[in-house]
């Protein structure tokens, strides 16, 4: 009899142990540090949904000096997170992305500005100082003001741009009119600062109807080739977006999560858990699935670029339904 439990156990400790060894490894590349913004990765992994799907995956946080396209092009990840604007811009300079899912349907991006400076509509920008940010976010809004015939040179017609730094300072300090805020995080920094709603304009890029894709997910081209790597990718996507439902449904217990797995222990409970309440707003009513129209949305407005466009060309084979058909047939 003890032969025999004995035996049954040692079955079920290498079933397990042959279970584990068969998850299979992914690294993804966030585009910035840990916050709310990628909650539904972090939630995946801290409820089992990864390793419920056979995965063990790696979630590596981003940081300013820290370019996804650059990681991934180098062997650093496996998929990344970005903006539609510069994968479109680092494809047309050699690095074959392939937005294979899009959990992020709406726009959070955009420019708050001092009321005190007159500023009420885009027509009063020129002349102004504008603050934006770079390391590929700056796409959009070159784009933005090249369909406003904005020259960003500085200038009575055009307007100063100041390279800002990944805060609003330039705002509170009064050396820039208007800065690039997300509505989930650096507006409601400036808000903590002591500035009052009340004395401050908001442009959304949404509103405006120049907002283009952000925070999708990427591979490279080389890795849809591989029929392996396609169901694997498919089984991360639809992990991932139950762990952004998950989120959506429980934002106060994800925030937490989120909190976790800040290594760097910079975050605040208040901040992540009002930005995973404006997050979900952003992801609501997708199952991660690219919309068309709003491919084609974000393509149009990065061509309007002018003289200095953002893509010079249509992009082909930029996107595919591959993995989020894959997914649902799962």
């Amino acid at each position: 009899m003890k032969k025999t439990i004995s035996i049954t156990m040692g079955l079920a400790l290498s079933l397990m142990a042959g279970s584990a060894l068969a998850a299979d490894k992914l690294t993804l590349q966030l585009k910035w540090v840990t916050q709310a913004q990628f909650a539904g990765y972090y939630v995946a992994k801290d409820k089992g949904m990864y390793e419920a799907a056979g995965l063990d995956v790696e979630i590596k946080p981003g940081g300013p000096d820290i370019a996804p396209p650059q990681v991934i092009a180098g062997g650093g990840a496996d998929v990344i997170v970005d903006w539609m604007p510069s994968a479109l811009a680092s494809r047309e300079k050699g690095v074959a992305l392939v937005n294979i899912a899009q959990p992020f349907k709406a726009s959070g991006m955009m420019l708050t500005c001092l009321k005190e400076t007159g500023i009420t509509s885009p027509d009063d920008f020129k002349g102004k100082t504008l603050g934006v940010w770079f390391f590929g976010n700056e796409y959009p809004f070159l784009s933005w003001m090249s369909t406003l015939g904005i020259p960003t040179q500085g200038g009575e017609d055009g307007v100063e741009v100041l390279k800002q730094g990944f805060n609003v300072d330039p705002l509170i300090q009064k050396q820039a009119d208007c800065v690039s805020t997300m509505t989930y995080n650096e507006y409601w920094q400036v808000l903590d600062a002591g500035i009052s709603a009340d004395d401050l304009v908001t442009f959304k890029y949404e509103d405006e109807g120049v907002a283009t894709l952000e925070d999708g997910l990427y591979v490279l081209e080389s890795s849809l080739e591989d029929p392996e790597m396609v169901d694997k990718l498919a089984r991360f996507v639809k992990a991932s977006m139950e762990g952004w439902k998950w989120a959506e449904e429980n934002p106060d217990e994800a925030a937490e999560i989120v909190l976790e797995n800040d290594a760097s222990g910079a975050q605040t409970e208040k901040h992540q858990k009002r930005m995973m309440g404006e997050i979900a707003k952003l992801t609501a009513g997708t199952d991660g699935t690219l919309d068309e129209a709003d491919y084609r949305r974000t393509v149009d407005t990065l061509l309007q670029g002018g003289s200095d466009p953002v893509i010079t060309k249509e992009p082909e084979g930029a996107w595919t339904s591959v993995v989020t058909d894959k997914m649902k047939s799962m």
